[in-house]
């Protein structure tokens, strides 16, 4: 790679990003570390490392391959010291154009080792550590015999006690042994928040269900693993999408998209959604149609409001019909933006489509009074 060639003294990210600038060229982003196998008193890796920074950020042009390398952490000695004895190579990240540095993220593979570590070191009480009482894990998502989901999800949404949505990397953590989740860890992308990690946990006495178990409740459904079944046949492909979580208050809306391609094909068709609510799994041909079947939106009126005026008993089904419809186009611009690679947009459709499931969710208690 080229990066290597002129960088060998970095280690790098596995996931680099093409991105666009305000004039329109493509430059792909790299995330770098900084690394050793000597620092005293941590614990290391597989591979004998124990110190790792992400303390370079290193830019090459699409076009003609130039590359330019930044300092994104002053503070790290080792790159304090290559810089000293490579003068010129590394630039100070204030020389990074603002528009790629809008485009700048939190690294995968950083991030990846992070939360498995956190997952034990979480345990601050002696004890509690000692025995592994409250031992974490990462639920990772079976796909095909070759490939993992680890259900690693860059989204656009908005933080507890925060005004604006943001872009963020999160995981989620289950109890060891267990599929419910204990928390959510998340690290921050925009502005002056970015680096920022934080942990979000659920009280142990609630239950939420975790990735495994949805995964599960769909592929146990009688309706939905008879219809893959049939599908995922000689001479056509039973392509599952990413699994989609939104935070719904105190809960989580699931999403799922069915693809089907042809053998030969190479355009896969949706063909059914999935989605998935406290206990409730349903499968339809769109998402409005799943809402509708999780909600009840277009159910009548409960026999509680028969003494109410008919006015009264027609608003609240226009009402989780319009919001059903509009779930749906949010949806829909969501899938378009993953498949043309808008990552910004899809993550802030994801963010509206919260928005709009929120308000799906408190018309349907509502009409259920």
């Amino acid at each position: 790679m080229r990066a290597r060639t002129a960088l060998p003294f970095l280690l790098f990210d596995g996931d680099p990003y093409l991105v666009v600038t305000d004039s329109g060229r493509l430059r792909w982003i790299l995330d770098a570390y900084t690394a050793t196998d000597r620092y005293p008193y941590a614990q290391g890796l597989a591979n004998g490392i124990n110190y790792m920074r992400n303390s370079v950020k290193v830019v090459i042009d699409a076009y003609d391959g130039a590359i330019a390398a930044y300092v994104a952490d002053p503070a790290d000695p080792l790159v304090r010291t290559l810089d000293a004895a490579f003068p010129g190579v590394l630039q100070p990240l204030d020389a990074m154009a603002p528009d790629l540095r809008a485009h700048l993220r939190y690294p995968e593979d950083l991030f990846q080792l992070q939360t498995d570590l956190y997952a034990t070191y979480h345990m601050a009480e002696p004890d509690i550590f000692y025995h592994r009482e409250d031992q974490w894990q990462k639920p990772t998502l079976a796909r095909t015999a070759e490939a993992q989901d680890p259900f690693l999800r860059h989204i656009v949404m908005r933080l507890p006690n925060e005004e604006q949505a943001e872009f963020i990397l999160m995981v989620p953590f289950t109890p060891r042994g267990k599929d419910n989740l204990s928390a959510w860890m998340i690290a921050r992308n925009d502005g002056e928040h970015y680096g920022q990690l934080m942990v979000y946990r659920l009280p142990k006495q609630s239950l939420v269900y975790g990735p495994t178990q949805v995964v599960n409740r769909m592929n146990q459904d009688t309706e939905i693993s008879r219809q893959i079944s049939l599908w995922d046949q000689r001479g056509s492909q039973v392509i599952r999408g990413n699994l989609l979580v939104i935070p719904i208050e105190e809960s989580l809306i699931y999403v799922q998209p069915l693809y089907l391609r042809a053998e030969g094909g190479r355009i896969p068709e949706l063909k059914r959604v999935i989605v998935a609510y406290q206990n409730r799994v349903v499968m339809e041909e769109t998402l409005e149609a799943g809402l509708d079947r999780l909600f009840g939106s277009g159910a009548a009126a409960p026999a509680a409001l028969a003494a109410a005026p008919a006015a009264a008993a027609e608003t609240a089904p226009r009402e989780a019909a319009e919001l059903v419809r509009r779930a749906v186009e949010l949806y829909q611009s969501a899938v378009s933006a993953q498949r043309s690679g808008d990552w910004a947009r899809y993550g802030t459709e994801l963010n509206r489509l919260g928005e709009v499931l929120r308000q799906l969710q408190t018309a349907s208690e509502g009409t259920e009074r």
